[in-house]
């Protein structure tokens, strides 16, 4: 079993995360874990923070000589910006952030005891989990991305575009979208609702390409393996809604138009020309590209703020202005692909097993080939 804990708060010295249950074996590319950190803090609409900070991790236990021994990983990602201890007291908790409802249950006298540990910077831990886990994933094939499919009232175009085009398009783009047109229209947007001391929210695509069918299982609720992905998505700090192929727009349409047909040819086995499903059928993968898409709300700090009451005085004020983003879509897009990798490498772990790359290679040569033969 593949878990993490992460700890750290938005302006205290460090964010950290402890991952258990990688096999040994597996190279570990400090490069490639800072890129995934850089990645998370790209995108038009981001605030002063990420000029700020310079996200690097630190790796203090569970490699030897770049290679995995078995041993949980500690991962230690420090924060330039540190005064925690001499901030100001926050007493106007903000419309749509967990500081009202934090400061009720922890019985709480300052916001900031709350927004510290809720803020999205967390998520700079889990984005180095993923960045481990999509390497683990690499060495069985297994590919990830995200995309931007929309900010505001703006939507892409991207139909008709692979796996490799959509990934190349989105990451020259500076809202991660692989629709240039609309990546235009997307940061006149931005451009517009921070003009007006507004923010904006929209929606983000993960694409994994190269999972076996099979990972997850239908017998208990709590091993479905898309419900596992929906958990992980809707963690993802202002994600408020999570979709797996044709989504919502399959309660519109006849059972004919939407499910997959199935098909088969010997050098390929059983495949589909459509993916309406996402990838899943039953709570397991079904050996198609696994589709997940997540809507994120606008950020809840606003330049000009909505109505609040103080903590203390209860009297109407108007809600803290926090230094924060204008849109942070791309960024959670990336999150996005972070947790989606923990649990698909999760999955692969629970389903081939192995203590080893190369047992876990075995394993899975031997489990593709009973696939072939099915």
């Amino acid at each position: 079993m593949l878990r993490y804990l992460t700890s750290g708060e938005s302006h205290g010295r460090c964010v950290t995360a402890i991952v258990d249950g990688l096999p040994s074996g597996l190279a570990v590319s400090k490069k490639d874990l800072d890129s995934e950190l850089s990645r998370r803090m790209f995108g038009y609409g981001r605030g002063k923070r990420m000029s700020i900070e310079s996200d690097r991790a630190e790796i203090l236990s569970g490699l030897r000589k770049g290679i995995t021994v078995g041993s949980p990983i500690a991962l230690l990602i420090n924060n330039s910006d540190h005064s925690i201890d001499s901030l100001p007291v926050i007493l106007e908790p903000r419309p749509g952030h967990a500081d009202l409802a934090g400061i009720l249950k922890y019985g709480a006298r300052d916001a900031r005891d709350i927004l510290e540990r809720a803020s999205a910077r967390e998520t700079v831990a889990r984005v180095g989990v993923g960045a481990i886990s999509k390497m683990l994933l690499k060495e069985f094939g297994i590919s990830v991305l995200s995309h931007v499919i929309q900010i505001g009232r703006v939507s892409a175009v991207t139909k008709g575009m692979g796996f490799g085009r959509i990934q190349e398009m989105a990451e020259k783009s500076a809202v991660r979208c692989a629709d240039p047109a609309s990546s235009k229209l997307m940061c006149k947007e931005i451009d517009n609702a921070k003009s007006d001391g507004d923010t904006l929210g929209g929606v983000f695509e993960v694409v994994i390409k190269g999972v076996p069918a099979g990972l997850g299982s239908h017998v208990q609720w709590d091993r479905k393996i898309d419900a596992k992905l929906a958990m992980a998505m809707m963690s993802i700090q202002a994600i408020k809604g999570v979709s797996f192929g044709a989504g919502f727009d399959v309660s519109s349409l006849r059972g004919s138009e939407v499910h997959d047909e199935i098909f088969y040819e010997k050098q390929r086995g059983f495949f589909r020309r459509t993916n309406s499903a996402g990838g899943f059928e039953g709570g397991m993968t079904n050996g198609e590209n696994l589709v997940v898409r997540a809507a994120m709300k606008p950020i809840a700090t606003l330049r000009r703020p909505l109505a609040s009451v103080n903590i203390r005085t209860k009297k109407k004020v108007l809600a803290t202005v926090e230094r924060s983003d204008v849109c942070a879509v791309p960024s959670a897009g990336v999150v996005g692909e972070a947790v989606a990798a923990i649990e698909i490498a999760n999955a692969l772990i629970e389903k081939i097993g192995g203590d080893s790359i190369r047992e876990m290679r075995r394993n899975f040569d031997g489990y593709l080939e009973q696939i072939k033969r099915a």
